[in-house]
């Protein structure tokens, strides 16, 4: 065990432990060689033979992310592989790795010594080899496991050594606080470059010379031979603004390179390097093309956006051997996101009047006209149109009604004396001949007696008239002629009652009413109506139009009407005449409206009802589909 100091030792000359760390905290390398350092510390100070971290894979297998001391060289260099190469104690130690990593603990375990002993002390042959898997937990990579090999004769030891290798395990804390501190200083370098070129273009009030500044700032930040910025004008990028170059003309070479090369970079909608690396999908033709003409050089395309559009493309170019880095692109990407505002903002109002009126509309005409929105622009485009059709479309306005068809005129057959209805002929809706057809037939039997009871009478004045006459009585033979003349008169009106107690149409028709099957024997009345009878080849119609479309009736105006019937069909009317009068039908005020049927149908009835349509000339779609609401907000509000 006192071997164990000097060979443990990283560097020559014996340092304290306080020195070690001293100099662990202050390295400044790579991460593979820190964890060398780290490992080679641990051993030192935890008095372990060697040392190694190791992470575990998802297949089962272990990395060796780092070993103390050096494990042989590669097969490529001549070694073995690498399960070969690894010691015989970390080979055994596999298996224990994600138990270290689960437990989350310290794990101890004896290691089994080697076949032979020559060669070793008699206190190396009774000390017992122990390997101590002591669990890391690294935010670069992830869940990890250190494995020292110590040998010891009695537990004590491995206690202590397993105390102090613990103890030392935080040590790694220092590697990640360098990582962080190293991207944190980073960070702030490029926030300190964005922050001074963003400081140099607030200096400026003017587009061209807040252009120029940013260029000449991206080139002295980071060391490039020409800076370029052009926008975007139309479909093209023109060219506004070079470093260190007031004055240059857009038919040079070099300009029109360049502008090709922000082309290239606009269209594909992201940043293009040239040279580019193999994994690289963007095309870099124009880039190269100006690399090739103009140096060689390194060509980086950065788009500047607007709302997620790209308005404008800054170009840097630097000599062949000094390419860009990753940070240096995040540098000036932030860059360019700083600046942007500010330069678009320039470059939209500082302008004259009319250059920015043109700018607008054009701008104006690009959304209405480009491919964005489409749907929103076919509906507004719809909507237009609609309003257009509207305002502009005529149409043909019709007035609507109620009407009910009615005979043109109606002949009605009354009682032409008290009586009693004797037999019924016809009913409702036969048709009739006029002067031919008996209707119905009256009882006659008591004018009939009463017709004898006047003859007798006028039989027996006659005869007084006679017996006066050859007794001379001239006076009385008079008188009694005057009674005779009187009863031949009510013999003739007697006559006449007879004859007419056969009821007989008048005119040809159909009977519309008068329905008295079921009435014979029943009393009438002089001058009761039994019949109605009607020429169905003469119907006219009596429209019912409301007050607010009265004035719009006129004399002569033609329309079609469409019964409940036959909604099907149309019959086309004229307008014959206009009730001034208004009348209440149906809790409404109307005007009656009589109109003539130019066309005959067999199937129409008077007393039939539907709906008739007047036109009434062309009109605006927009006032024939809102009249009524207009006139109504009208008469509400008083407008």
């Amino acid at each position: 065990m006192n071997n164990v100091h000097n060979h443990q030792q990283p560097a020559g000359g014996g340092p304290t432990a306080a020195e070690l760390v001293e100099k662990l905290s202050q390295f400044d390398g790579s991460s593979g060689q820190f964890f060398w350092n780290l490992l080679a510390v641990q051993c030192f100070l935890g008095r372990a033979d060697s040392g190694a971290i190791l992470r575990s894979r998802q297949d089962e297998g272990v990395d060796i992310l780092a070993a103390y001391p050096q494990l042989p060289e590669s097969p490529a260099e001549g070694g073995h592989d690498q399960g070969r190469r690894a010691p015989a104690w970390l080979n055994e130690s596999v298996s224990s790795v994600r138990e270290a990593i689960s437990t989350d603990a310290t794990i101890v375990k004896p290691l089994p010594g080697p076949d032979g002993e020559g060669g070793r002390t008699s206190d190396e042959r009774r000390a017992t080899s122990y390997v101590l898997f002591v669990p890391l937990k690294m935010a670069e990579f992830g869940q990890a496991v250190e494995a020292f090999v110590i040998r010891a004769s009695d537990r004590s030891t491995v206690e202590t050594c397993r105390e102090q290798l613990e103890l030392t395990a935080n040590l790694l804390g220092i590697s990640e606080r360098r990582v962080a501190l190293q991207r944190r200083q980073g960070d702030l370098r490029r926030l300190q470059k964005a922050m001074e070129t963003l400081s140099a273009i607030n200096r400026q009030n003017r587009f061209t010379s807040t252009a120029m500044a940013l260029c000449n700032e991206v080139a002295s930040q980071w060391r490039c031979e020409q800076v370029s910025i052009g926008f975007l004008k139309g479909r093209y990028v023109q060219l506004k603004a070079m470093s260190y170059t007031e004055d240059f003309s857009r038919k040079m070479k070099i300009v029109q390179d360049i502008e090709s090369a922000m082309e290239e970079c606009l269209d594909q909608d992201c940043e293009v390097l040239y040279p580019a690396s193999p994994e690289a999908t963007h095309i870099s033709r124009a880039a190269g093309e100006l690399s090739k003409r103009h140096g060689p050089l390194v060509v980086l395309s950065l788009p500047l956006r607007q709302d997620g559009e790209v308005r404008a493309v800054l170009t840097i170019e630097r000599p062949l051997g000094e390419s860009f880095g990753l940070e240096e692109v995040e540098a000036i990407r932030l860059t360019c996101e700083l600046c942007t505002p500010r330069l678009l903002n320039l470059y939209e109002h500082d302008r004259w009047v009319g250059a920015r009126v043109v700018a607008k509309a054009r701008s104006a005409l690009a959304a209405l006209v480009g491919p964005k929105h489409t749907w929103t622009k076919i509906l507004a485009i719809l909507g237009f149109s609609v309003i257009l059709f509207l305002i502009f479309g005529k149409g043909q306005f019709r007035s609507e009604a109620p009407f009910v068809l009615e005979a043109t005129y109606q002949q009605v057959v009354c009682a032409s004396f008290d009586g009693y209805i004797k037999s019924v002929s016809v009913e409702v809706g036969d048709t009739v001949e006029g002067g031919q057809t008996t209707l119905a037939e009256l009882d006659t039997a008591e004018l009939r007696l009463r017709l004898a009871a006047a003859k007798a009478e006028r039989a027996g004045y006659l005869k007084q008239v006679d017996a006066a006459m050859r007794d001379g009585e001239i006076a009385q033979a008079q008188i009694a002629q005057a009674n005779a003349d009187k009863i031949e008169a009510q013999i003739e009106l007697l006559n006449y009652l007879i004859e007419q107690g056969k009821i007989i149409s008048p005119i040809s028709g159909t009977v519309v009413k008068g329905d008295l099957k079921r009435q014979i024997g029943a009393p009438v009345k002089t001058g009761d109506v039994l019949f109605e009878v009607t020429p169905l080849e003469s119907l006219r119609a009596e429209l019912l139009v409301p007050e607010d479309q009265i004035f719009d009736i006129k004399v002569d105006q033609a329309g079609y009407l469409a019964t409940v019937s036959y909604p099907a069909q149309r019959i086309k009317f004229v307008v014959e005449r206009v009730n001034p009068m208004a009348e209440v039908v149906k809790d409404r005020n109307v005007f009656k409206v009589r109109v003539r049927l130019l066309e005959k149908r067999s199937w129409m009835r008077p007393g039939m009802e539907g709906v008739a349509k007047i036109s009434i000339g062309e009109r605006p779609y927009i006032w024939i589909w809102t009249r009524r609401i207009v006139n109504w907000l009208r008469m509400k509000l008083w407008l």
